[in-house]
C-alpha cells in the first residue's frame, strides 16, 4: 500500500509538472546509463564502411589480481560493470558483457562526452571556425557582454575548468547545476542567466557548464548543430559500427548536452580512444591536429590548471602519459600510449571500493 501511494504521488507530480525540472527529477529519480531513452536526441548513423578491431581474445584470466578477487572475470562480475574491452595493437584481447548487456547494447557516456567536445573544438580551430583557445567566449556568446568578468573568460578557461563561472556540480539535488542542465529543457535560456564565482584563470573547479558552453560555441562557430559536426568530422571517418545518438534538451531548436550524453556501444567508444592513441591520425588521415592531441594530453599547470586534467581529459599516470575520458557511474575510455593499449569500461555504477584507474594501470603492467 505504501509503495502504491508513493507511486501515485510521484505520478501526480510528474503529470502536473511535466515541464518542471523538479517533477522530472523526482519521476526519473536518478541518472542511469539508460537515460538515452528519456531525452530527445539526434542521430549519429553507423558508417557504411565500418572499421573492425581484430578479434583474438586470448587474454589469460590469471594476469590480474585485485585484493581478494583472483581473476578479471570475478572482478567484473562482482561490480555493476556491463561492458569491458581490452584492445592492444588493434586486437581485442578481452571483451565481455554483463547484466544482460551485449556488444550491440547502448550505454550513455555521461562525461566521456566532454573529451569528444574537446576534440571538436580542436578540429574547429584547425578549420578556422575558431581562431584559438585564447578567444574570449563573449565573441561567440554575446549574451554575456556587460556581465561582470565574463569578458575575461576564454575558450581555454572552459577547456581547463578554470573559467570561474558559478555552478554546483551536484546531480543529487534538482536545484544543483548538473541536475538542472541534465534534466533541463531550455539550455539556451539557462546559459543566459549564468554568473561568475571567481576570477577566471585562478583555480580549477570541475563544472559541467564549462563544456556545455563549449558546445554552444561550436554550434555558433561552425553554423551546424554539434551532432552534425561530430558525424562529419569524427563519427563517419572513424567507421563506427553502430548507430548512436547525442541527447539534446528539446526537440525544437534543441542544443546538444555536450557535457554528457553520447549514447553508443562499447566498441565504438574504443575507436575514439584509438584516435587519440595515434595522435589524431586514423589510418593515415589526420582527423584531429596532432598538436591538439599533444596539448590535450600534456600537463599544464598555468592559469589555475591542475596536473591531472587537461582539455577535458583526465590523467591516470602523469609519469607515463596515460589518460582517460571519464564519465559518471564509471564510464571510461583509458589510453596507454606506451603499451598501445585501450581499455573501455562501462557500468551501471562504479562499484564499491573499486578504483578503476588503478585497475587499468595494473592490467597494463601485466600486458
Amino acid at each position: 500500500m505504501h509503495h502504491l501511494i508513493k507511486t501515485t504521488l510521484l505520478l501526480v507530480i510528474f503529470l502536473t509538472c511535466t515541464s518542471c525540472l523538479v517533477g522530472r527529477f523526482v519521476w526519473y529519480n536518478f541518472s542511469n546509463i539508460t537515460d538515452y531513452k528519456i531525452f530527445p536526441s539526434r542521430l549519429l548513423p553507423a558508417s557504411p564502411t565500418p572499421f573492425h578491431f581484430t578479434e583474438t581474445q586470448h587474454l589469460s584470466q590469471k594476469i590480474f589480481q585485485h585484493v581478494k578477487i583472483q581473476t578479471l572475470d570475478s572482478l567484473l562480475e562482482n561490480t555493476p560493470t556491463v561492458a569491458f574491452l581490452i584492445i592492444r595493437n588493434d586486437s581485442i584481447l578481452f571483451e565481455k558483457y554483463f547484466k544482460e548487456y551485449e556488444k550491440n547494447s547502448t550505454v550513455a557516456s555521461f562525461s566521456m562526452a566532454k573529451s569528444y567536445t574537446s576534440a571538436l573544438i580542436g578540429i574547429a580551430i584547425s578549420e578556422g571556425h575558431i581562431h584559438s583557445v585564447n578567444d574570449r567566449i563573449i565573441d561567440y556568446i554575446p549574451e554575456f557582454k556587460g556581465k561582470k568578468d565574463f569578458d575575461k573568460v576564454t575558450i581555454r578557461h572552459l577547456l581547463q575548468m578554470t573559467s570561474g563561472i558559478k555552478a554546483n556540480e551536484s546531480y543529487y539535488s534538482p536545484f544543483g547545476m548538473a541536475a538542472k542542465i541534465y534534466y533541463g529543457r531550455n539550455l539556451r535560456k539557462y546559459i543566459s542567466r549564468l554568473k561568475m564565482d571567481y576570477e577566471p584563470g585562478t583555480q580549477f573547479a570541475y563544472r559541467s557548464i564549462n563544456t556545455q558552453l563549449l558546445g554552444l560555441i561550436l554550434e555558433r562557430a561552425t553554423h551546424k548543430n554539434v551532432t552534425e559536426y561530430m558525424n562529419e568530422k569524427l563519427w563517419q571517418p572513424l567507421g563506427m559500427e553502430y548507430d548512436a545518438t547525442w541527447s539534446i534538451d528539446k526537440k525544437k531548436n534543441g542544443l546538444e548536452k555536450t557535457f554528457c550524453c553520447i549514447n553508443a556501444k562499447a566498441r565504438d567508444f574504443a575507436k575514439f580512444g584509438r584516435l587519440y592513441l595515434h595522435k589524431g591520425n586514423w589510418n593515415g588521415k589526420q582527423l584531429i591536429p596532432a598538436k591538439w592531441v599533444e596539448e590535450s594530453t600534456q600537463i599544464d599547470t598555468t592559469q589555475g590548471s591542475v596536473p591531472y586534467y587537461q582539455y577535458q581529459w583526465w590523467f591516470t599516470n602523469t609519469k607515463k602519459g596515460n589518460f582517460e575520458a571519464n564519465g559518471f557511474h564509471g564510464q571510461y575510455i583509458y589510453v596507454n600510449p606506451s603499451k598501445n593499449l585501450i581499455i573501455v569500461r562501462l557500468g551501471k555504477q562504479s562499484g564499491k571500493n573499486v578504483r578503476w584507474e588503478q585497475v587499468f594501470e595494473q592490467l597494463a603492467l601485466k600486458l
